[in-house]
């Protein structure tokens, strides 16, 4: 079974691509897809945005495709957010209330 994250969504939209080429994938069936995968996409950018805002890491749903991971802990005058990226770096961030 697939995860629900960016790259299983790419998946599945490169795999209806091909099953339209090949003739497996009928075009109401793509359609139908096609639409889930735009609400999917449009929800990712609302949290995007949130995030942006409010701090922290999100769902997984991006993060999990970028390698991400991030931890968000209150402090005594906001939050303190500690990303650990793909390539080693660390990145806190604070945010004061």
């Amino acid at each position: 079974m697939e995860g629900n994250d960016i790259s299983s969504l790419r998946s599945i939209l490169f795999e209806t691509m091909r099953g339209i080429k090949d003739g497996t994938v009928d075009i109401d069936r793509a359609r139908a897809i096609n639409g889930t995968a735009s609400v999917i996409i449009e929800t990712a950018k609302v949290e995007v945005a949130h995030m942006k805002v409010a701090g922290g890491c999100g769902s997984g749903f991006i993060g999990a495709a970028g390698g991400q991971t991030a931890l968000t802990d209150k402090t005594a005058t906001g939050t303190k957010t500690v990303t650990q990226l793909p390539n080693g770096v660390q990145v806190t961030r604070h945010r004061m209330e």
